[in-house]
């Protein structure tokens, strides 16, 4: 199945690529950017992002993977949850659209996301879960992808 939903640890995951929810300054963070920079290396990772130097919301870039099975870290600036009035969903949109073409230009055949801007930034989880698995679907209508959405927590 070209979509799955798993609980897992995201910095587990065997996939060409993994996606980073990160902060405009690809600094690191905490949650899931935390955990993928520890896991990655965090100094090699921190040297590859500042050499790129920030990410506007929605958009996406990549750095390589370091010490993480994967080959590729995207690194996506989600949105703040602002009460769902200011263009939220639009750019929640363009961080899985803009991750998932990055993604298919680096020939990647697999990708695993975690549920971006649902942690700190606030996005409700039931609307963020939504948004991710109707940009990925609509996607891979035109496109051959394995995408994984990986969960942390119930």
């Amino acid at each position: 199945m070209p979509l799955e939903i798993i609980h897992n640890d995201i910095t587990k995951i065997e996939a060409d690529a993994i996606v980073n929810a990160a902060n405009s300054g690809l600094q690191m963070g905490g949650g899931v950017s935390g955990a993928i920079f520890r896991a990655a290396g965090a100094e090699d990772l921190q040297r590859a992002c500042d050499e790129i130097g920030g990410c506007p919301t929605g958009e996406a870039v990549f750095t390589d993977s370091f010490r993480l099975p994967s080959q590729y870290i995207i690194h996506t600036v989600g949105p703040v949850w602002r009460g769902g009035v200011h263009d939220e969903e639009k750019i929640l949109r363009a961080c899985y659209r803009n991750s998932l073409e990055l993604a298919a230009s680096l020939k990647c055949a697999s990708i695993a996301f975690p549920l971006i801007s649902a942690g700190i930034y606030g996005y409700p989880k039931e609307q963020a879960l939504q948004v991710a698995v109707s940009e990925i679907e609509k996607f891979l209508q035109e496109h051959s992808m394995q995408v994984y959405l990986v969960l942390f927590d119930k």
